[in-house]
């Protein structure tokens, strides 16, 4: 690739030119580059996260012991569930989507790359806000959910849940951007020929996911904000004495909280819809029906969130509501778990290492699902209610169904994003280990809830007859970490000595199999028409698809790969304007009217330098057939 031309700048600022070195990262608008970040921010949040429950678990392995406080154990607590899920499950499924979103469709960018690079730089420091507050005084301590009246000012005094406030904002900020960002390039970025019915399911659910991120946020926003408000200006939104109302926070949060759960959960559901068929060489079973749940489940999302409210006393008719729509979304899930077991059956099935990831989510999916539908009933919800048989089902759905999904996407698209293959040996090694240690972990977690073990205390006393499965628990725990460091191992070795990838080692399906490995910076040289479902398996296969006789290849993008392609130039302002938004966020946790102005006025600044720098650009000579 040869740069062929910098059109002349209009603004104030200069825009950056190069597209190597550190400050190429700092600046890259490219949806490539920006999901590379994604992936390595959000693994390292995924090891601190997972530090932090290894912790947890050695001060419950047995009783009695005091290797941390109960205060402290709270703060574990709050950050381990705030870190895997807003630091390391949804971001890295972030990963995938900036990545191989527009891969999959036939474009060349998102639609709109600096915000995209906007989001990345807001999730990294709203990261780096909420682990910093262990520095300054204690993290928050108030559970993920952030109960009240467990966050007001008069039971929590430190700055923990202020962290949490604006860390979560920054976050939530970040991600209203990516969704709105996927929405439009979903709409209006496909390659000629891919109808809505033709996109990959991995793109239909992550349309879900954005819609389920566009219309959840905003409720949970309002929440912190009027908490925000309690805890800076004596405001009663949440003070029942008075005349707040505490459940109000509940149903704020969890118009969002149960949402919150398909956004996590969809995405790997896409991967593993992409990773079947490709390893069962047959389409994928029902694709009609598999879309069609997605959309339901999405739907149904917004219809449930009060079954975790079962024990407030809404009274029986609210909760007999519930139930029934609790119930009823377990069927779209059934039917995509039908469709995934048809694809199965019958092919010609290669157990590579995303294949074994796959099934593992299929498995561990079930399972949590199982457990699920029997939280939908409020009377045994009731009895399983705040005990560890909930912390079984949500880690089943959450770590065995979104983690296990995100890793067959991992093995899946690694050869793609940089080039090397992943040691398939290593792989399965560290695939078997982590399934025998996260069942070990687990799976002990429904005895200890029937047997009544509370969720959220740091210790019990050996009367309780609760230390041999904690015991368990905690020797799993350090079998799954052993897992994830196999993959550790895997990762570092592969960058660097793993055997190179041609475009398409897997005779995959989708378009982004039909460039190389890895893709360069303007990903097509021509944009590619769509004439099939699976449009490179079409391609390769024409006498296995239905497909329909595709165009010459210059109708599409021909004149622009002859005379150079256009891309967006890289740029400071979206780094400048997370890093200022920051520091006001930052000067609120501290009440620091001064800091607080300084960020105010750098996002004022920020927001008009990017206003006034235009669009810029840079024309690339395309190489080769790509």
């Amino acid at each position: 690739m040869a740069v062929l031309e910098q059109p002349r700048q209009v603004g104030l600022l200069r825009r950056p030119t190069s597209l190597t070195g550190f400050w190429s990262w700092v600046t890259t608008v490219d949806h490539k580059r920006i999901g590379i970040l994604y992936f390595w921010t959000s693994f390292f949040f995924l090891l601190v996260g997972g530090i932090e429950a290894l912790i947890m678990r050695l001060q419950l392995a047995r009783p009695d012991l005091e290797l941390v406080t109960g205060d402290r154990f709270n703060e574990l607590v709050t950050m381990h569930g705030t870190t895997m899920i807003f630091l390391a499950i949804m971001p890295l499924s972030s990963a995938f989507f900036n990545y191989m979103l527009p891969l999959l469709i036939g474009a060349r960018d998102v639609a709109f790359p600096r915000l995209n690079a906007l989001s990345y730089w807001l999730y990294l420091f709203g990261g780096i806000l909420l682990n910093v507050s262990w520095l300054f005084g204690g993290a928050p301590n108030a559970g993920w959910f952030g109960y009240a009246p467990l966050t007001s000012s008069v039971y929590n005094l430190g700055r923990g849940i202020d962290f949490w406030i604006q860390g979560l904002q920054l976050l939530g900020v970040s991600s209203l951007i990516s969704a709105i960002n996927f929405i439009v390039t979903i709409f209006n970025m496909r390659a000629p020929g891919m109808s809505l019915m033709r996109m990959p399911v991995f793109v239909w659910n992550q349309l879900a996911t954005s819609f389920l991120l566009l219309f959840s946020l905003p409720a949970v926003t309002v929440a912190l904000i009027m908490l925000m408000f309690d805890r800076y200006f004596g405001a009663n939104f949440f003070n029942a004495a008075k005349g707040g109302d505490a459940i109000l926070w509940q149903h704020l949060f969890w118009v969002f909280g149960h949402p919150e759960v398909y956004i996590i959960i969809l995405p790997a559901m896409g991967i593993v819809s992409e990773v079947l068929p490709t390893f069962s060489r047959k389409p994928l079973f029902g694709y009609s029906a598999v879309v069609f749940s997605t959309a339901l489940i999405a739907f149904l999302a917004f219809g449930v969130w009060s079954h975790h409210m079962f024990a407030v006393g809404q009274g029986p008719v609210v909760n007999t509501v519930f139930a029934l729509t609790t119930m009823t979304i377990a069927i779209p899930t059934g039917v995509k778990i039908f469709n995934w077991l048809a694809t199965l059956w019958g092919g010609s099935i290669r157990f590579t290492t995303a294949l074994l990831y796959s099934l593992g989510f299929l498995s561990m999916f079930t399972i949590g699902g199982l457990s699920g539908v029997m939280h939908s009933a409020a009377a045994s919800n009731l009895q399983q209610h705040d005990t560890y048989f909930v912390v079984a089902h949500f880690h089943y759905v959450l770590i065995g169904g979104a983690l296990f999904g995100l890793f067959a996407g991992i093995y899946y698209w690694f050869p793609k994003m940089f080039g090397r293959m992943l040691d398939e040996r290593l792989g399965k090694w560290g695939f078997w280990v982590m399934l025998i240690g996260f069942n070990v972990t687990f799976f002990p977690f429904h005895f200890l809830g029937l047997l009544g073990m509370p969720r959220r205390i740091y210790t019990y006393p050996a009367e309780l007859g609760l230390a041999r499965w904690n015991l368990v628990s905690t020797i799993g725990a350090f079998i799954l970490s052993v897992g994830i460091l196999i993959f550790l191992v895997n990762l570092g070795k592969s960058l660097r000595y793993g055997e190179k990838a041609g475009a398409d080692p897997w005779d995959g399906r989708t378009l982004e199999w039909s460039i190389p490995s890895p893709p360069p910076v303007y990903n097509f040289r021509r944009i590619p028409y769509v004439h099939a479902r699976d449009p490179h398996w079409a391609r390769k296969y024409p006498h296995l698809a239905h497909a329909e006789e595709p165009p010459p290849p210059t109708t599409a993008g021909g004149s622009e790969a002859e005379h150079g392609i256009h891309l967006p130039s890289p740029s400071y302002m979206p780094f400048l304007l997370a890093l200022a938004i920051t520091v006001g966020a930052f000067g609120g946790v501290f009440r620091n009217v001064p800091l607080v102005a300084l960020g105010v006025v750098g996002t004022i600044v920020s927001v008009y330098l990017w206003s006034v720098e235009g669009e810029g650009g840079i024309v690339v000579e395309p190489e080769g057939d790509a």
